[in-house]
């Protein structure tokens, strides 16, 4: 996937624990753990607003985008009829 969050990363710069910032930001470890791991499909304004505020962070300090890797096979030919 081509957005990369970056919440372990800031996790280690502000010396907290996964579970203390789901607490002050209002969502389950688990849920937490879908985000910061990239398995998530969306993520709320409200979710992001709290993440920034509690992290001290802008929303570029915990998600980048990077474009997806290009395979090595190349792309099979269009047969024309």
């Amino acid at each position: 996937m081509p957005i990369i969050v970056d919440i372990d990363v800031m996790l280690a710069r502000r010396k907290m624990a996964v579970g203390t910032l789901a607490e002050k930001i209002g969502i389950t470890p688990a849920n937490l753990a879908v985000l910061k791991n990239g398995r998530a499909k969306a993520v709320r304004f409200t979710t992001l607003e709290a993440l920034c505020e509690v992290l001290d962070c802008q929303p570029g300090d915990i998600l980048r985008w990077e474009p997806e890797e290009v395979s090595d096979v190349p792309a099979p030919e269009t047969l024309a009829d």
